[in-house]
């Protein structure tokens, strides 16, 4: 029976290989031979270095031991044969690396929180979604909606990611006109989902188009990611997923916090967009949750007024901030300042831009709100912050992306 005891610390005769493999190349190694009964005397072979120095290396560097992640791996492939394939249990336990079908459903449930029978039960009930964080949300439920808005300029995560398996596939309303909500709802009409999920920015007249079409449930957009995420699952009964998913991102911020403790220390920090050709103070709920709640950053430019202010090289000179997150809108106007400034002197006289601590951030996932998005600018916060690769990084198949 190949159980993940397999990995438990050996002596196999790999370990005295001439060659060595790296960390990152022993984990792509997981990825594709998890379905073989791998060892960690085996896999530290490949590293050329002792079984218990390879148990707390990788751990090290990946946030979570070989254990955990060939774990991960594998149910998150079975998570990909139960919910696109007709496969008996007993071929998919096989097919992750498990003789034992009874073995790998107490394993998928402890890990994913339901049956495999139930995970697949419950993945073919077609779910709309009609904004993106509401996908962010359904995804860290470990559901995939058959229906949401997927674009290739302002969604490019998910629509990589998902392309492939959002088979109805709706417009965004904003930054497009409200004008496209009527094509949304004919492609609803057409796709015939089992229930809708929507934000309450939607108005009276627009979800009243919606629930003839299937039972709809709209999200308070003023709740907290976290609470969203509670009663989207009571809506779907995934409650145990959402305080899964919640559980594990708070044990990732107080591991991200300590890291980021020694590396940022007391450095002040500052977020800023350009668009057009100002400069503004910017900030987002999930910006400032992730930046100065979760990981506890010193802001660098306080300010009594609202966020996303106008302010000058004056003002910026002025509270100098020690490092510097920027998002610059992807259009020529706001391009050309970008590069006009970086040529500037007064930019170069700051603090952050001397010690070469400024990191561009993008749109996706920054001025996302959702289980998922926070997760992942947590993720990009260390990476760009530390230079450490962020554990947990997200597979396509139905959002695990936590070190379980």
């Amino acid at each position: 029976m190949h159980t993940e005891e397999e990995l438990s610390i050996d002596n196999a005769s790999d370990s005295d290989r001439s060659g060595k493999t790296s960390l990152v190349e022993i984990k792509e190694y997981i990825d594709s031979h998890y379905h073989e009964a791998l060892t960690i005397g085996r896999l530290a072979g490949m590293a050329n270095i002792c079984p218990k120095y390879f148990v707390d290396l990788f751990k090290k560097t990946f946030g979570q031991t070989a254990i955990d992640y060939l774990t991960h791996v594998r149910m998150n492939r079975a998570k990909r044969y139960l919910a696109e394939s007709d496969d008996r249990l007993r071929d998919i336990a096989q097919k992750v690396g498990y003789k034992d079908e009874f073995y790998f459903s107490r394993i998928f449930k402890k890990k994913v929180g339901m049956s495999p029978s139930e995970y697949a039960r419950n993945s073919r009930q077609l779910i709309a979604a009609c904004s993106s964080s509401i996908i962010g949300q359904l995804v860290a439920l470990n559901v995939i909606p058959a229906a949401a808005p997927l674009d290739a300029k302002w969604t490019p995560f998910y629509y990589n990611a998902y392309n492939s398996e959002i088979k109805s596939r709706l417009k965004l309303t904003n930054p497009y006109p409200d004008s496209r909500f009527e094509e949304n709802i004919e492609q609803l009409f057409r796709a015939k989902p089992d229930v809708i999920i929507g934000m309450d920015h939607l108005g009276e007249e627009e979800i009243a188009k919606l629930e003839p079409i299937a039972p709809t449930f709209i999200v308070p957009s003023h709740a907290g990611w976290r609470k969203q995420l509670e009663l989207i699952a009571a809506f779907l009964n995934k409650e145990e997923q959402a305080q899964s998913w919640i559980g594990q991102y708070e044990q990732k911020v107080a591991q991200a916090r300590s890291r980021m403790q020694q590396v940022v220390g007391n450095d002040r920090v500052a977020a800023l967009r350009i668009y057009g050709h100002n400069l503004y103070s910017y900030g987002n709920r999930g910006l400032e949750e992730v930046l100065f709640q979760d990981l506890q950053l010193k802001r660098a430019c306080r300010s009594d007024s609202s966020r996303n202010q106008q302010i000058t090289m004056e003002d910026l000179q002025q509270c100098d901030p020690d490092r510097i997150l920027i998002a610059v809108c992807p259009e020529a106007a706001s391009r050309r300042y970008w590069l006009a400034l970086q040529h500037s002197a007064e930019w170069h006289r700051l603090r952050a831009v001397a010690q070469g601590r400024v990191y561009t951030i993008s749109s996706d996932p920054w001025f996302e709100y959702s289980a998922l998005a926070v997760t992942r600018m947590l993720d990009e916060a260390v990476l760009l912050f530390t230079g450490d690769s962020p554990n947990g990084v997200l597979d396509k198949s139905h959002g695990e992306s936590f070190a379980t």
